[in-house]
């Protein structure tokens, strides 16, 4: 009888080739002698296969690993790749889309702006650790306490070796800050050049891991206890030689039209203020060192984000401007030569600072907000820690005030009202502000005046995206690296100078009378009045963005062109 059920698949060759036919003399015998004869075979097939189904998938397993990598690197080779022309204010797009939908859509833009608000997560959320953790450590090496930490005390009961390490802390943080910006000051207007040739992804990939080094110094700092914060402040001040905010800026100017640079920055800024809004939950839910590790990890994503999604900005045509121009006369140049070139390239690059009265005066405004500022970000903590008494529930209220309202002047305010006043006005009421909290934060006594200082602060912040905005509207494409790199690199310099000077002040004034301590943030504030004059002499032509491209308001066809915010 002939069965019903479907015929045994065929095995696979290496199988097959093991089965031995059945003798013909018991080909009639009864379907048993065939059952086991089946059974047999499938046993002598399982034991020897094994190996054959090992092999099998570990050649698999390596092929599917070898395509996922090539996949991989494939993906990061296609990053690379520049786009072929640069963004312009007459194409057709820029005129009827509004600027939300353009800057979401744009090339790198959103990748940036993302970063930024990453780097200002981790690096808010160890602000006021840093402090209390240098601190305590300063006290136990150098002034031989041996107590509970420093930061668990209030500033009346603070032991003199708790006292003793903050003024340590102060001095190295300000020597750090002194010798990083002096580094930026060399190097940055040189890597904003060297990014106007060879591309902005590189650079920025370079300045983020870089970035990496302070937050790991200050994770082992925490579990070593004999280990020195002084590896801490080296390790932030190599921040020094790649700043890839400066980059950062020339990436979103080589996507961005010109006329909406300004907001575009403010985003930046946005994005930053978002980070420094978040991250002071991350300082109270963890530990100090919970929270240092976390920032690692942050800053250690961001890294990888860039790696794997940020694309180049940079387009291929001003790419190729820049190598022609910057190598003009150096065919016939022997090796001595070219090495004199390249030693003097880092102040050759800063020659376009004196390109013109307009760039003399945002030097000028550069320099003189940039001693203030600085200032303010690395000294304000220390003092309200140590003269007010600050704990980390008042340092996260202070940078939740600062974030969000920066998000809401950066990110909401800050375009219509450089539409309304110019770019010009607006850098004059920044600067003026700038003299009002740094009043506030001179004759404060209370924490709660310190927290409307910080909040008046946040309109001083206006005046960074708008000036970085007036000098990218001021030069060629191929030069916006090296103008972004140059300007910054006056801040740096000021940046250096003026936590320095103000711990001068800070030193014959600090037991005087009324305002005492404080007077040093009085200094600041008359840098900041001096900042104001200069800003008052912009040139509108130059510096307003709206009288400079009055004759391209109107469209081919005669109708006003609409640049709505959403």
């Amino acid at each position: 009888k002939k069965s019903t059920h479907n015929p045994p698949l065929p095995l696979p060759a290496p199988y097959a080739l093991r089965i031995r036919p059945a003798h013909p003399a018991i080909a009639f015998m009864s379907p048993q002698f065939g059952n086991y004869r089946t059974m047999e075979c499938d046993a002598d097939r399982d034991s020897s296969s094994v190996g054959v189904d090992e092999e099998v998938e570990r050649r698999g397993q390596e092929f599917s690993g070898r395509r996922r990598r090539s996949s991989l690197l494939e993906h990061i080779e296609s990053l690379n790749e520049p786009p072929e022309t640069s963004v312009s204010d007459d194409d057709p797009a820029v005129r009827r889309q509004s600027f939300i939908i353009y800057f979401v859509s744009s090339r790198g833009a959103p990748h940036v702006i993302f970063l930024c608000m990453l780097v200002a997560l981790a690096i808010g959320s160890t602000i006021g650790v840093v402090p209390a953790v240098v601190t305590d450590r300063y006290a136990r090496l150098n002034h031989g306490f041996d107590g509970n930490d420093c930061a668990l005390f209030n500033s009346s009961e603070k032991p003199r070796e708790c006292l003793d390490g903050s003024a340590d802390a102060q001095n190295a943080a300000a020597a750090s800050s002194f010798v990083s910006n002096g580094l930026t000051f060399i190097t940055s207007s040189l890597v904003g050049s060297i990014s106007d040739e060879r591309g902005r992804r590189g650079i920025l990939l370079l300045g983020i891991f870089i970035s990496l080094f302070g937050p790991t110094c200050l994770v082992l700092l925490q579990a070593i206890p004999s280990m020195s914060p002084t590896w801490y402040y080296v390790a932030t001040t190599c921040t020094g030689v790649v700043n890839w905010v400066t980059v950062g800026l020339s990436a979103l100017s080589d996507v961005m039209p010109k006329k909406w640079r300004a907001p575009c920055f403010g985003l930046l800024l946005a994005g930053f203020s978002c980070g420094f809004a978040l991250s002071p939950a991350l300082a109270l839910a963890f530990t100090h060192k919970d929270v240092s590790i976390l920032a690692l990890s942050l800053l250690a994503f961001g890294f990888l984000f860039a790696l794997c999604f940020l694309p180049e900005t940079l387009p291929r045509e001003v790419s190729q401007q820049a190598i022609q121009i910057r190598t003009l006369g150096t065919e016939n140049e022997t090796t001595a030569d070219c090495i004199r070139r390249n030693l003097v390239r880092p102040m050759k690059e800063l020659s376009i600072l004196n390109r013109n009265r307009l760039f003399r005066i945002l030097s000028l405004l550069a320099f003189f907000s940039g001693m203030s500022s600085s200032a303010d970000q690395s000294l304000l903590l220390y003092y309200c820690q140590e003269r007010l008494a600050f704990n980390d529930k008042d340092v996260a209220l202070m940078f939740m005030i600062l974030g969000i309202l920066g998000i809401f002047i950066q990110g909401v305010v800050l375009k219509p009202l450089n539409e309304c006043l110019g770019e010009r006005l607006v850098v004059v009421i920044a600067f003026f502000f700038g003299v009002v909290h740094n009043i506030l934060y001179g004759v404060a006594t209370t924490k709660v005046m310190v927290f409307v200082a910080v909040a008046i602060a946040t309109i001083t912040g206006v005046a960074f995206p708008t000036i970085s905005a007036i000098k990218s509207n001021n030069v060629e494409e191929h030069e916006q690296g090296r103008i972004q790199g140059a300007l910054y690199s006056l801040s740096s310099l000021a940046s250096a100078v003026g936590p320095v000077s103000l711990r001068v002040v800070y030193h014959f004034t600090k037991d005087g009378a009324f305002p005492g301590p404080g007077t040093m943030f009085i200094f600041a504030a008359l840098l900041y009045l001096l900042a104001t004059c200069f800003a008052c002499a912009l040139p509108k032509e130059q510096a307003n963005s709206a009288k400079r491209d009055l004759n391209a308001q109107t469209c081919d066809d005669g109708e006003e062109s609409s640049t709505p915010l959403i």
